[in-house]
């Protein structure tokens, strides 16, 4: 068993952020609290039974906190914790190479999706 401890942290980032879907949930929680339903809307592609599971387990990884207001309807929301910020920082660089190179991206997609007819 190899117990030697990584030299890069990718490993902790990964099992954090594990799954497609959770840096969009923490892109759209940076600046304030969200309901499920909205965070639903905001990622339409999402289903909800996937949507379900990155936020519970980003709440379990104490990325967000749930706080459930215990009211009639029921009202949940989910925010960013001190800890997730630090995240959410380390990927907003991520983000922005994303942004800056979207159109590369999109013709290299276009390109390849003409090859494949």
């Amino acid at each position: 068993m190899n117990t030697s401890v990584p030299n890069c942290g990718l490993d902790v980032a990964l099992a954090v952020m594990g799954g497609k879907w959770k840096p969009l949930i923490l892109y759209h929680l940076q600046h304030n609290a969200q309901r499920f339903g909205e965070l639903r809307r905001l990622i339409p592609r999402i289903s909800e039974k996937v949507l379900i599971q990155q936020l519970r387990e980003l709440v379990d990884t104490g990325v967000l906190v749930r706080h459930d207001y215990r009211e009639v309807p029921p009202k949940v929301d989910y925010a960013v914790t001190p800890f997730g910020r630090t995240l959410v920082e380390a990927l907003m660089p991520l983000c922005n190479w994303g942004t800056a190179h979207r159109a590369e991206f999109e013709a290299v997609r276009t390109r390849q999706s003409g090859m494949d007819d």
